[in-house]
């Protein structure tokens, strides 16, 4: 493919500006107006001073002044990719319509428009990728019935399983209000403290937390979702991403290693596999779980911190996701994009987990925030579906969501005058009975132990090793009654975790201090010598 067709020009136009007299590499200013001098201020005399209307200049700097949105609070380091995913027609070896209604499943071969974004949750823009800390696994679908985004994270579970404890979470893991700095003890206080974490602990501070890239990362939707039937009847679902190329995970001195010479590693991995033809597959599959309480588990099946076994709930196929084409533009695809947990499709619906209820809410009232109330209009965000609302104006209106022949006049809705009209119902609302006081409790199945210590017993030996050195490490300049009662949670995981977590405790710190004593007597000599 030659140079220019590759990079055709946007928006429908063409290699040449019509009545200009330019060809289509010429540069313009926003407005259009070919630029002919590209290098110079207007300025009385070619020493200045410059003038006000200075209008190319104005242009070009004011753009610049305001180039960048605010970050991502979490999420914020990021790539991302385009792709397709291809249904299999069936949930394991049954029809899948049995269990959804959602049309993007219900045909064997069927291709849907994806893009992905992988990211980093805790840590800024520019971090390295090498960090310690989940990572993000979003994916926008772009069906015929408008977006579903399947927002999660690596690793299956999370570290709380309420939504009012989120903006705690995410303080204790960033840097401190005060010096700027990140720390263990921070991290770690808020987790002695909220024993829930430790399932999330397991995973993270042993080599799950560092995948070796985004190609060869699991990927999971976390939350507990339902699928919805023709008949309105509903099954609890959780979704997985399995990667084809399987997983790789790093140590925490291999990560270190890669840190030294690129902190970009696994944005640059996927760019140049996709690039050069390496496309990168995962297979979506889910767990499916009747729609009632389960007092036969020992767990609540909403409990965003456990998983369900699979000897008892089989990780069923439904489709394969391709990532084959890269972005054309880092920020207006990867930065612009914008997801919720609250963009179902029909046939998706939501079960009552207390985290996905939360994380609705914020997901998208984030995005109105950061990227602006028409942000659904970008390119990467806007369905591929057609689109008719009576939503109007806001900040950057790019254009009007109207039908083919709608009464511009009537932005309501009942009318009378030819406006919008409401959709016909593609089967029956599933209707879940609820009977129950309203009240701030806990959930009555915690079990907060079990899971995680299975965890640890599952790690093989050197991601236990790890595991211990990585804790050790970031507890051992914590206070006293942080290691304490981190030792006891471990402990009540697996009384091995705890043994020797509270010995690497004590070597850790006991290195520290003699690393402190050998800076103090280098500097002691220093200051000793004279000029």
């Amino acid at each position: 493919m030659a140079h220019d067709e590759k990079h055709s020009a946007p928006n429908g136009q063409n290699g040449h500006d019509k009545g200009t007299g330019q060809d289509g590499r010429t540069l313009t200013t926003r407005q259009g107006h070919p630029l002919s001098d590209n290098q110079n201020l207007r300025t009385l005399g070619n020493r200045g001073p410059a003038t006000l209307e200075n209008y190319q200049f104005i242009e070009k700097i004011s753009h610049f002044d305001r180039e960048r949105i605010p970050e991502r609070v979490v999420h914020a380091r990021g790539a991302g990719a385009h792709g397709t995913f291809e249904a299999y027609g069936k949930v394991g070896d049954e029809d899948i319509a049995k269990y959804t209604r959602a049309k993007l499943f219900n045909t064997k071969g069927k291709e849907t428009p994806v893009f992905v974004r992988f990211s980093t949750v805790g840590h800024g823009g520019h971090s390295p990728e090498t960090l310690r800390d989940p990572r993000g696994f979003a994916v926008k679908f772009y069906t015929e019935d408008g977006n579903w985004d399947l927002v999660g994270n690596n690793l299956k579970v999370f570290f709380i399983r309420d939504a009012m404890k989120f903006p705690d979470l995410i303080h204790s893991q960033k840097p401190d209000p005060v010096y700027n700095r990140q720390s263990g003890e921070r991290i770690f206080d808020f987790i002695c403290n909220t024993p829930e974490a430790m399932h999330m602990v397991a995973f993270v501070f042993s080599p799950w937390g560092i995948p070796a890239n985004y190609r060869q990362m699991q990927g999971s939707g976390v939350n507990t979702y339902k699928w919805v039937n023709a008949q309105g009847e509903a099954m609890l679902v959780k979704y997985h991403w399995e990667p084809m190329e399987g997983v790789k995970n790093l140590t925490q001195p291999e990560a270190e290693k890669i840190q030294a010479k690129n902190f970009n590693h696994a944005t640059q991995d996927l760019y140049e596999n996709i690039k050069k033809g390496n496309f990168p597959k995962w297979e979506l599959r889910v767990q499916l779980m009747s729609d009632d309480e389960h007092p036969e588990l020992d767990f609540d099946p909403l409990d965003d911190t456990k998983i369900w076994p699979e000897d008892q709930f089989p990780h069923l196929p439904v489709g394969m996701m391709t990532l084959n084409r890269n972005p054309e533009n880092y920020f207006a695809e990867v930065e612009q994009v914008a997801f919720g947990t609250g963009v179902l499709v029909d046939g998706l619906d939501f079960s009552d987990d207390k985290m996905l209820q939360g994380r609705t809410f914020s997901y998208s009232d984030t995005q109105r925030y950061r990227v602006g109330p028409n942000y659904l209009q970008l390119p990467i965000n806007a369905p591929k579906a057609r689109v008719a609302t009576n939503q109007r104006d806001g900040q950057m209106t790019y254009h009007v969501d109207a039908a083919p022949g709608q009464n511009l006049h009537t932005n309501y809705e009942p009318s009378s005058l030819n406006g919008l009209t409401e959709a016909k119902p593609a089967g029956p609302d599933h209707m879940p009975e609820y009977n129950g006081r309203l009240m701030r409790q806990k959930i009555d199945r915690e079990n907060n132990f079990q899971q995680a210590g299975e965890r640890y017993r599952l790690h093989e030996d050197w991601e236990r090793d790890d595991l211990i050195n990585n804790m050790s490490g970031a507890l051992a300049g914590a206070a006293e009654v942080i290691q304490n009662k981190m030792i006891e949670l471990c402990t009540n995981c697996d009384p091995d975790w705890g043994q020797r977590l509270r010995e690497g405790i004590a070597k850790a710190s006991k290195m520290m201090k003699d690393e402190e004593a050998v800076e103090e007597a280098e500097k002691m000599s220093h200051e000793a010598k004279p000029y």
